[in-house]
Parts: structure tokens; sequence; C-alpha cells
């Protein structure tokens, strides 16, 4: 079992940076994959960046390529992201979820596990 806990969501002006963080627990962390994905208002999940279990493979979505970057601290148990240069349209629910896999992957549907999302705003 995977418990994840984000933080470090808020309201920023554009062109401002934050970084968020998502503790796990559990004794299988090392081994997964991590993602972050997002959801705006009205909007589908969509996928953000992966990294895999040893932290050697990242792959970032288009939309973020360049200002986002997706890292862990395996002996924290923790995934950070990173986000540089936001733009009013990075403003969503910010979730982390673990995957079954060691391989980093895009896929939502390779992840079961997810926290419970943390609310990042972007003012214009």
């Amino acid at each position: 079992q995977v418990q994840l806990v984000e933080s470090g969501g808020g309201l920023v002006q554009a062109g401002g940076s934050l970084r968020l963080s998502c503790a796990a627990s559990g004794r299988t962390f090392s081994s997964r994959s991590m993602g972050w994905f997002r959801q705006a208002p009205g909007k589908e999940r969509e996928f953000v960046a992966t990294i895999n279990w040893s932290g050697s493979s990242t792959y970032h979505a288009d939309s973020v390529k360049g200002r986002f970057t997706i890292s862990r601290d395996k002996a924290k148990n923790t995934v950070y992201l990173q986000m540089n240069s936001l733009k009013p349209e990075d403003t969503a629910v910010y979730y982390c979820a673990a995957s079954a896999l060691s391989r980093s992957s895009d896929n939502s549907r390779e992840y079961g596990y997810w926290g419970q999302g943390t609310q990042v705003t972007v003012s214009s």
C-alpha cells in the first residue's frame, strides 16, 4: 500500500515559481515510477511529468517542457515538481501518483495510487 500527500501549492503571479512536494509512505516507494498530473476546471486530467524508479529517466509534457522539472529523493520518500515561469494556463489541481511499474509512464491508467491534490493558481 502506498499513501501520497502533496504540498506546496498556492497562488502565484505569472512568471513566478512553485515547488510541489509529494511525500510517500510504503516500503515499495523506491521501486515505483512516479508521476504528476493536473486537472483544470472543466477539463480532463492531463499528464505533466514522470520519473522512473531510480530517477535516471524523466519525461515531461510538451506544455511544461523547459519550465517544469520532476525529481525524487529516495532517502526522503519524496517526489518534487519544480515549476518555473508559471503561466495562467498552468492553473489546476496537481496530483501526485505512484505506478505499479518501475518504468516511467504518461498513461494515468498505469498509476494505482493517487494523492488528494494541491491547488495551483497562477494570476495574470
